[in-house]
């Protein structure tokens, strides 16, 4: 609460002796924790793990009014979804308590014990009602200190260190294959205090942190956020100099509220504020669960009351406070780590893979393009070797009336690529542009049919306009010749007999027309995000195709037998699709490498390493 004249603050402080308010810990006071729950060690290099949140509980320690019963079923909910939901931190966000007394620590001190005897890791900070609000954190000896300072913290497995005062606490904890740091700050940090701070962060340049303070930024009804007088401070004098804080959590305020500034280095920090204490029940215990998603980019924010949730026959009240479903309780943030942190944590480049352990059994054809200068054209008598040495070499064909920029190097890859390297194709319709890649008139796979089965794979990234009606059914790969050309005369025979290509709405299309079957076999994607490098194939084990996205299956790949290829005789296209045995559309976007395989491989097979 932002009530900073603490109403009878020094009322009944010093009541209990020095560190009578601290939990009984093994080997503290020689009390047993009721009812212990030991939490499961996180899976520290899973992408998707959970940090709880639990913000102003004040007034379920007010004097002989309390309840540590909500309290006590978020922590117990805690501990046993520590696993499902792999929880591997809890914050608090200040304000533990209502009048600071040692007898309203010893309260809220047995409801954290039950983390304490699982050695489940967690930080909390003082907020204006756990110490004399008009003080910082030099202050020196409060019941705060004596329940929760650094001789507490020192048995929490993440605890790294406290600022000298105590206040000030730093944690660090592995997730999601790497370690990230919380810094859990006093109401009032001093200027030693932010010294400290960054120190902290300073001594561990690499790792993306997470700030919690007691009073940042407040809301107003509609949810949206403001920085409030000292969080201004915080703002202008330590966070937007500290590209290793992406997200600030604080209480303090209410209503609950978010927003997004842009910080010195021009990355966004995202600072939100949570605190339900004038709700119901002093509210009730409420958490929120912040989910992140490495991998999909994302971080998904939930808020509920495991107290209310877990009781039969609500109310219709307490059924509007068991969760919260506004958007500044329930909502998602998408974030791209990588990029967020690439300012002070780059993702370290894997050498490129040699050229041999590539060539696996039945390889037909495996094209790099890796030798020019980045920016400048392919030329139109160079040749891309094929690297099996089979001779399915490639020739640049440039579209009459485009210019050599068509088709150029570039050094963008993706990273799971074994090469280092790509090519930039700027193809577009309207007016019709581009050049492309065609295997030489001799190369064997002219000829091939593929009746054992066969995989296609590449690496691709598709630009930020790729969806602007310009690029769509440009081909990844394709044959230059029709159905009709092989034989063929069901759907439309001036299709394609093979192509992988990419509608307008950015989904991947292998349409081929096999040799059991008169008619196209289409398999169908899904639509991919955009300037983002995707590894995509096709597999036919010689009866039926499945398309791959980063090695996962996706849906809509047919059921229906096709077995081989119809050859209509002549090229292969990289980068380009066809239509009536003539080229149709070049390839907008950058593709990596190439590979073509006479079998179907397993996803562990493929180029992804």
């Amino acid at each position: 609460m932002t009530d900073s004249s603490r109403r009878n603050f020094l009322r009944g402080a010093g009541l209990l002796g020095a560190g009578a308010a601290v939990s009984a810990l093994p080997g503290l006071n020689g009390v047993a924790a009721a009812d212990p729950v030991v939490a499961q060690r996180p899976d520290g290099d899973s992408p998707r793990f959970t940090i709880a949140v639990m913000p102003d509980t004040q007034y379920l320690f007010d004097e002989d009014r309390g309840d540590s019963a909500p309290v006590d079923a978020s922590l117990s909910y805690v501990l046993e979804h520590a696993r499902s939901d792999n929880v591997v931190f809890l914050a608090h966000l200040g304000d533990l308590t209502q009048n600071g007394q040692a007898q309203e620590f010893a309260g809220i001190s047995r409801s954290f014990q039950r983390l304490d005897w699982a050695r489940f890791p967690y930080s909390t900070l003082a907020g204006n009602h756990d110490v004399n609000g008009s003080t910082d954190d030099q202050r020196g000896r409060t019941p705060y200190l004596d329940a929760f300072g650094p001789q507490r913290q020192r048995n929490s497995p993440t605890f790294r260190g406290a600022s000298k005062d105590g206040y000030n606490t730093y944690h660090v904890f592995r997730a999601a294959g790497r370690e990230w740091l919380v810094l859990a700050m006093d109401w009032r940090p001093s200027a030693g205090g932010f010294a400290w701070a960054k120190q902290v962060l300073a001594q561990h340049p690499h790792l993306p942190a997470i700030l919690t303070i007691h009073d940042l930024v407040y809301g107003d009804d509609q949810g949206k956020a403001f920085l409030s007088d000292f969080g201004q401070h915080v703002w202008d004098d330590f966070v937007n100099e500290s590209d290793q804080i992406f997200l600030t959590l604080n209480g303090h305020y209410w209503p609950p509220a978010r927003m997004v500034k842009r910080n010195a280095a021009g990355h966004d920090v995202h600072l939100h504020i949570t605190n339900y204490q004038d709700r119901y029940y002093g509210g009730s215990g409420m958490i929120r669960l912040y989910q992140f998603d490495v991998a999909r980019g994302v971080i998904d924010v939930r808020t509920f009351s495991p107290w209310l949730d877990g009781k039969r026959d609500l109310s219709e009240l307490q059924r509007i406070e068991a969760e919260r479903s506004t958007d500044v309780d329930y909502f998602s943030i998408d974030i791209d780590f990588d990029q967020r942190f690439a300012g002070f944590a780059p993702i370290p480049v894997p050498p490129a893979r040699p050229v041999k352990p590539q060539l696996v059994p039945g390889t037909v054809a495996y094209w790099r393009f890796e030798g020019g200068r980045a920016g400048t054209p392919v030329p139109d008598n160079a040749l891309v070797k094929d690297l099996t040495g089979r001779g399915n070499d490639l020739r640049r064909v440039t579209v009459p009336g485009s210019g050599a920029a068509a088709l150029t190097y570039s050094a963008d890859f993706a990273l799971r690529q074994p090469s280092h390297a790509s090519l930039r194709f700027d193809g577009a319709r309207n007016p019709n542009r581009g050049a492309y890649l065609q295997t030489v008139d001799n190369a064997p796979m002219n000829s091939l049919t593929f009746q054992r089965g066969y995989t296609f794979e590449a690496f691709i990234r598709l630009p930020d306009d790729f969806r602007d009606g310009n690029h769509g059914w440009c081909g990844i790969f394709a044959r230059l010749g029709s159905g009709r050309m092989a034989g063929k005369t069901g759907d439309d025979p001036d299709e394609s007999a093979a192509t992988l290509s990419l509608s307008d709405g950015a989904e991947l299309q292998w349409a081929v027309f096999p040799l059991n079957q008169d008619r196209i076999s289409t398999n169908w994607g899904h639509e991919l995000p955009l300037a983002k490098w995707w590894h995509v194939a096709v597999v036919n084990d010689a009866s039926r195709s499945t398309l791959y996205v980063d090695g996962c299956p996706l849906l809509r790949n047919p059921k229906t037998p096709a077995n081989g290829l119809a050859n209509p005789g002549g090229n292969w296209l990289v980068g380009a699709s066809s239509y009536g045995g003539k080229v149709e559309r070049s390839f907008y976007g950058e593709i990596g490498e190439v590979r073509i395989v006479d079998r179907p491989l397993a996803p562990r097979e493929f180029l992804l390493g």
